[in-house]
């Protein structure tokens, strides 16, 4: 037999799927603006440290040969990466709905299947058995894609996870470097500038808040005129010693390292690069060509002015520009009012530079929850228009506090910079492994194109990588700790999931199967039986003729078979059982409930929810509900919510659709239809808590006890407690007098 249910109309809101987003014109124009003050800030802050960095003031002034093969390794590092790699290559592989980052990479490899909302509203019938056919599998055919899933899946969330720890370093460096240029021109307040970089950082975090459109327009004139300036000042500065522009030649940054033998400026170098996998990971809040059109245009060719600049003034001037080679190369005198002017923008851009990374690890926070790779806590949209635009509260109060520890802390700026192009050389090197696969596996490029991809770019990461790990006893331990332990939260967060969810699904029933039903064989007024196919039955007739059951194991339960059923009484309430994972079938919650409560409401409602990708749905186009018509007053419900829209349940707009649905099926149902709506405001939310168990395992010989006490452990003692504290309908359901949590345990 078919599944008895019948649905209403489509709803038009149903087919909206979340894609890229798509803007020409003047709209293109404006969202390339935006990125100046989102994404650009960072790199585009660079040049306040980054010749230091190669040269530390407490180290031997640099001859001339190595100030061109110094700028000349950072004009080739911003061409090759930021722009080829990034800009060029990288942004062609955002996922379908427009998301970048290491774990963007990881979802065109793995892509989630859609949700099936019809087939979640089906609560019966014989087409629930059709579910597990494609889940049939056979080890020995897996391919090799499959085979390298889990390993892909680690090192695409530790690259997640480093990112992620940049949004704590990013904000300590820039503004502790801006903050400096003050004990250039007031040398008695340099112990004052760790006090006042951690006011800017609790002022920069609290304001995020007001969301990534409004920052936006705030912070891109600041960005735009920051590089105005660098590109100006960088003009005016090439004047001094136009030699400078020898530094296009790549042998001279060739030169440098084969003169010197000294491959720890290449940890240096990389700071000038800090802030390329923004562009990516930012892609979700705008997309491709904006950000192509805004770095391309505008921030480039500053950045490379701005370098040539400052290494024309450091070989002109020498000793009198080394102790800050940046606030020492502005034109005019120091305390003139250029210099400040430079200062002030160059704080600005440094709380700008800041957003870049921390709108990336909200954008990344978003991505990783969605995939449930981390606990759901709460997001806020920020935009009507793009759905990738969020505000993490939780994230940033934590970046927060975070960046004031490493502030005060460190002290130090080089060992803070030491710990920030760490974390940045590990995610570039995550990145270029993940596009050389996508283009195998998902571009189906030939394979001659990844090969050379990866033999390139992977080179000039492996160079920054290993410059960069030299520097973890001097600062660069800090983001790989941050980077381990988000990723072990991460990990087994992903796994827990799994386990859980799978539970679920195998314990998904058929309704029929478990829920009885004794009809007297009586004829109606129409003279016909009283369960009958027929949509104009008169369902109050037969509502007395009806005796519910429940069948208490997996064998059909005769009428007379009392020792295998137990009677059930419906009283006159509608309960709602939330479904958290997808899939037919009636969740072990309610199964869990009826034994413990032998009664059947007279209205029971399985609900699911799918967020769309609009940013408000119309209420009458918020439920879409099947009706089991073997079973009197079981419905199936889809919820539509729009990515702005705070969850909220309304139990009587929910009993309008049962109420049309009912009339369309039977015109004469009128005093049913009026006890559903009397039942409006009796409402009972239930919501699944699952107490999850660990399984006993068989890892052969001596290894299984070891392998079951590290299970148990990590189970039962640390992601029960995660689930416990971040329950997956904390965002869902209504106020706490409401809701029965009915309790499961899972053995998982």
């Amino acid at each position: 037999m078919a599944d008895p249910t019948t649905p209403i109309s489509p709803l038009p809101a149903f087919q909206a799927k979340r894609r890229a987003l798509d803007v020409s014109g003047f709209l293109l124009l404006v969202l390339s603006f935006q990125t100046l003050g989102i994404i650009y800030s960072d790199i585009g802050t660079s040049p306040l440290y980054v010749l230091n960095g190669i040269w530390p003031a407490s180290g031997p002034l640099p001859s001339k040969e190595d100030v061109i093969g110094g700028v000349s390794a950072i004009i080739w590092s911003l061409t090759l990466l930021p722009l080829f790699k990034y800009v060029v290559i990288s942004l062609y592989f955002g996922t379908r709905e427009g998301e970048g980052g290491s774990f963007a990479l990881f979802q065109g490899l793995y892509p989630a299947a859609e949700k099936d909302f019809e087939a979640d509203r089906t609560l019966t019938g014989d087409s629930f058995g059709r579910l597990k056919l494609h889940r049939q599998t056979h080890e020995g055919s897996r391919s090799f894609k499959d085979r390298i899933r889990f390993p892909l899946l680690l090192w695409s969330l530790f690259g997640t996870a480093l990112t992620m720890a940049d949004g704590v370093l990013t904000p300590a460096v820039s503004i502790t470097s801006a903050v400096g240029g003050i004990s250039v021109a007031k040398p008695d307040v340099t112990d004052k500038i760790v006090p006042i970089s951690i006011a800017f950082i609790i002022v920069l975090f609290l304001v995020q808040q007001f969301g990534t459109a409004r920052l936006a327009f705030t912070f891109s004139p600041v960005a735009a005129l920051w590089f105005l300036l660098l590109a100006g000042t960088g003009i005016y500065n090439i004047t001094t010693f136009p030699g400078i522009f020898r530094a296009f030649d790549p042998s001279r940054a060739v030169m440098l390292f084969v003169r010197t033998k000294n491959y720890d400026y290449l940890a240096g170098v990389l700071l000038a690069v800090t802030g390329s996998e923004a562009m990516f990971a930012n892609l979700g809040q705008f997309n491709a060509t904006s950000i192509r059109i805004s770095f391309c245009s505008f921030t480039y060719p500053a950045l490379v002015l701005a370098y040539l600049g400052q290494g024309a003034r450091l070989i002109r001037d020498g000793e009198a520009v080394f102790d800050n080679i940046f606030y020492r190369t502005i034109p005019g005198p120091v305390d003139g009012a250029l210099y400040w002017i430079m200062f002030i923008f160059a704080t600005l851009a440094t709380l700008v530079a800041s957003q870049a990374m921390i709108t990336a690890t909200f954008s990344l926070t978003q991505q990783v929850i969605n995939l449930k790779s981390l606990p759901p806590i709460r997001m806020v949209h920020t935009s009507d228009i793009v759905q990738g635009q969020v505000y993490v509260p939780a994230v940033n109060w934590l970046l927060m506090i975070a960046a004031i520890i490493l502030v005060g802390a460190f002290k130090n700026l080089s060992n803070l910079t030491n710990a920030y192009g760490f974390a940045v050389a590990t995610v570039m090197l995550s990145t270029t492994g993940l596009l050389a696969i996508q283009m195998v596996y998902v571009k189906r490029w030939p394979k001659v194109v990844p090969i050379l991809f990866f033999a390139v770019w992977g080179f000039f990461d492996a160079l920054f990588w290993g410059a960069s790990l030299k520097k973890i006893p001097h600062g660069a331990w800090v983001p790989l700790m941050i980077g381990s332990v988000l990723v072990m939260i991460m990990t087994l967060w992903t796994w827990g999931k799994r386990l859980e969810d799978k539970f679920d699904g195998a314990n998904r029933m058929n309704l029929r199967r478990f829920i009885g039903l004794d009809v007297i064989s009586e004829k109606n007024s129409r003279g016909q039986s009283p369960i009958s196919s027929t949509d104009d039955v008169n369902e109050i007739e037969v509502e007395a003729s009806r005796s519910f059951y429940f069948i208490t194991d997996d064998k059909k339960a005769s009428s007379t078979d009392t020792e295998r059923r137990k009677d059930l009484a419906r009283i006159p309430v509608c309960a709602i059982f939330y479904k958290i994972a997808q899939g037919q079938g009636v969740p072990h919650t309610f199964v869990g409930f009826t034994r413990q409560w032998p009664a059947l409401p007279r209205v029971v409602i399985f609900l699911s929810v799918c967020v769309l990708p609009l940013a408000r749905i119309p209420p009458d186009e918020r439920y879409l509900v099947n009706k089991v018509r073997s079973l009197e007053g079981f419905y199936g419900v889809t919820y539509y919510l729009g990515f702005r829209e705070e969850f909220d349940v309304q139990v009587g707009d929910v009993m309008e659709k049962i109420v049309q649905l009912e009339r369309d099926i039977n015109p004469n149902a009128e005093v049913v239809i009026e006890e559903i709506r009397a039942l409006a405001s009796s409402a009972t939310h239930v919501a699944p808590h699952y107490h999850v168990l660990s399984k006993v395992v068989d890892a052969g010989g001596f290894v299984s006890p070891v392998v079951n006490y590290l299970r148990k452990l990590l189970i039962e003692e640390v992601y029960r407690r995660f689930a416990t504290m971040f329950p997956e309908t904390a965002n869902w359901v209504t106020s706490s007098d409401q809701i029965i949590h009915v309790g499961v345990n899972a053995v998982i």
